[in-house]
């Protein structure tokens, strides 16, 4: 099935965005030079347009055109086990290091455990759990996003079962689970890419369907998981870096 002749459009504008033609702050042609250069109507220039600010490519501007939308400066975020165990928030680190004054915004509620949930926590589905979604923010602009679980079972009737309330409000996984004699001594993550949903392009303020990188994270002690967190990055904003710890004897 042929695609429809706006994407087609569209696809050759972005196409020059990406390979630097149109390069970030440039206006656009108008409208008009854009249907007479691809030799359709105004209506179907207008709806090429239209998809690249969908995508976020571009920024309309009333009464003055369109323009390419400057990209904001690539930061690091980096996953460290070595950090981690130091204790304290590793995002916040991260923007330190970077000149950027790192923060969240977070709510908790109690809920109980999807099957997906379950299964990464080694719970029976529908076991009571800590839910937290947290909106990560660098200068004040959303950057991340994350949601975590932490089973009920651990944590009920201690000082940490608020992630966010308490003494121990604002640190690591790490740091508070020790609060309570859990004792983490591995993390796992898987890194896969999606496009963002509705809700998660409007917290991040991205086009709707911009794609994103999502790592699940699962923390363990010697006997089992104790938290299991989806992280949401734009890919056009952060990247990942590992740092791998390696023994002497290279394992």
């Amino acid at each position: 099935m042929a695609r429809p002749t706006y994407q087609r459009v569209a696809d050759t504008l972005r196409q020059r965005i990406i390979t630097g033609d149109y390069a970030p702050g440039d206006r656009l042609p108008s409208r008009q030079d854009l249907a007479t250069e691809f030799d359709v109507g105004m209506r179907v220039a207008a709806d090429a347009v239209q998809q690249l600010v969908a995508e976020g490519y571009v920024v309309s501007r009333s009464g003055s055109g369109s323009y390419v939308r400057s990209r904001p400066p690539m930061r690091r975020l980096t996953r460290s086990w070595y950090r981690e165990a130091r204790g304290g928030s590793p995002f916040r680190a991260d923007m330190a290091a970077q000149a950027v004054r790192g923060g969240w915004e977070s709510s908790s509620e109690s809920t109980v455990a999807a099957e997906t949930i379950a299964h990464r926590l080694a719970i029976a589905p529908d076991d009571p759990v800590m839910r937290t979604r947290y909106i990560f923010t660098g200068d004040g602009e959303p950057v991340m996003l994350s949601t975590s679980w932490e089973p009920l079972e651990i944590t009920r009737g201690t000082e940490i079962v608020l992630p966010e309330d308490g003494a121990h409000a604002g640190r690591g996984v790490v740091e508070r689970m020790r609060v309570i004699g859990e004792r983490i001594v591995q993390a796992g993550e898987i890194v896969t890419a999606r496009p963002a949903d509705a809700e998660e392009a409007e917290e991040l303020r991205i086009a709707r369907g911009s794609v994103v990188l999502v790592i699940q994270r699962t923390y363990y002690t010697e006997d089992r998981p104790v938290e299991t967190a989806d992280i949401v990055v734009p890919p056009d904003r952060y990247e990942l870096a590992y740092m791998i710890p390696v023994g002497q004897d290279g394992t």
